[in-house]
């Protein structure tokens, strides 16, 4: 699965959905975490009310399952939502280094509900259920 962190310095998990200057995205599964690509941003970043900015944003993890912020703000996290991620506020400064082994040491366990939505986005729904016996 594809995961996405905001961030100023490529390191922690340190700046704002709509001001991120980088979107750092890897590939993480229960045995290996690769980094998938970084995307910059520029312009008004800064600028409440804008979103417009959102949009090149929202383009670049709309294959992700999971959006890691410092903060994001409410019409920021509807958008995301509304594109199947699951936006995750992380601690102050967290390493991403960290979030992904945390994230690779839940996957090898029983992932929660919401980790275990995230990982079936792209893929197509199936049902194991056993026919009856008469």
């Amino acid at each position: 699965m594809k995961v996405a962190f905001a961030t100023q310095d490529g390191i922690r998990v340190n700046a704002h959905f709509g001001w991120a200057k980088t979107i750092a995205i890897y590939e993480v599964d229960q045995t290996e975490v690769r980094h998938w690509k970084t995307v910059e941003f520029s312009g008004e970043l800064e600028e409440d009310g804008n979103e417009d900015k959102l949009e090149p944003k929202l383009a670049a993890i709309k294959d992700c399952s999971i959006l890691y912020v410092a903060a994001i703000g409410a019409s920021g996290a509807a958008r995301v939502v509304a594109q199947k991620i699951h936006p995750v506020k992380a601690k102050d400064l967290e390493p991403i280094r960290e979030i992904l082994e945390k994230l690779q040491e839940v996957l090898r366990g029983t992932p929660p509900p919401w980790l275990r939505k995230a990982l079936l986005k792209g893929k197509e729904r199936t049902w194991d259920f056993e026919e009856e016996k008469e």
